[in-house]
């Protein structure tokens, strides 16, 4: 029987998230004050009592999600043992510390320049997402490659369960690939309310900025291996984790297969550890037999 952990992305925020932690836990005061500091800002209060659209501020959105998952990972103790790890998006950088390859101050230092430079490369290039249900992936990735070669760009950003793809491109690439998803038999193909065109070129200049501070980080070797996003297989080296993470800003995110992965490799049971109970539903969609708890 093998555990594995895995950690929500961007989406999952809530107002009052992590407060009970805060009230609860002297570990998880300590890490909250620790990530005050490294911020530069009290994110604590926009945590706890924000509102949701002050929540919804990427600078805020990423480091505040990441935070909800290491600390509750941190003030589980002796259940907090993975056998395997992985995170969705964002999630991996949370992931990340959860298997000891990053340290709690450079993990939260990466995830707000992550924000930072998604929030630029959204600014630059106003892009968006959209949802496409029951259709088959392979349907959905040549409609892609069509409206990309026509001059638009469209491409498959995350594969999130079996009948469920987002893909991620400019608005009017986006607008154009809904209207023929439709056509070609979709259930339903709907534009998301997010800031940018996540895991698509368009975030090449995120990527670049990225790619500096991650090479510019110490990555140890883990205490078990990290299911990537860009892979979807066990990585354990930190050489290779390190340039799995770079390629993540602009690659699909690739969850089904992850998932499907981590069951072949002997995963019994997924705890999802943050925010919200998003992945225990795709992780039942691949695979209705496993057990999924919240942490």
């Amino acid at each position: 029987m093998k555990k594995a952990f895995v950690f929500p992305g961007q989406g999952s925020q809530f107002s009052g998230m992590g407060k009970e932690l805060y009230d609860n836990s002297d570990l998880a005061k300590k890490m909250f004050h620790q990530a005050n500091d490294i911020l530069g800002f009290n994110i604590t209060d926009t945590m706890f009592a924000g509102t949701d659209e002050e929540l919804k501020q990427t600078k805020v959105t990423q480091p505040a999600i990441f935070l909800h998952s290491v600390i509750l990972a941190a003030t589980m103790g002796e259940s907090f043992i993975p056998d395997m790890v992985a995170g969705h998006s964002l999630g991996e950088f949370s992931a990340l510390l959860a298997n000891k390859t990053l340290s709690f101050e450079s993990a939260l230092t990466l995830v707000s320049k992550r924000a930072m430079a998604m929030q630029k490369a959204c600014e630059l290039n106003p892009s968006t997402m959209a949802a496409v249900l029951n259709l088959a992936d392979d349907v959905i990735e040549n409609i892609c490659k069509e409206i990309s070669d026509s001059g638009h760009v469209v491409v498959a950003a995350n594969y999130n369960c079996p009948g469920q793809l987002v893909i991620s491109g400019s608005i009017e690439g986006i607008n154009i690939a809904c209207e023929k998803m439709k056509a070609a038999g979709a259930k339903r193909a709907l534009v998301l309310p997010v800031g940018g065109a996540f895991h698509s070129p368009l975030m090449e200049p995120a990527r670049v900025e990225l790619e500096a501070a991650i090479n510019a980080t110490t990555f140890n070797q883990p205490i078990c291996p990290v299911y990537q996003n860009v892979t979807a297989y066990a990585v354990s080296n930190p050489d290779d984790i390190k340039k799995n993470l770079i390629l993540q800003l602009t690659a699909p995110v690739k969850w089904t297969q992850t998932v499907v992965q981590m069951i072949e490799d002997g995963a019994t049971h997924f705890t999802e550890v943050g925010p919200g109970k998003v992945l225990q539903g795709l992780v039942k969609k691949v695979n209705q037999t496993m057990e999924t708890v919240s942490a």
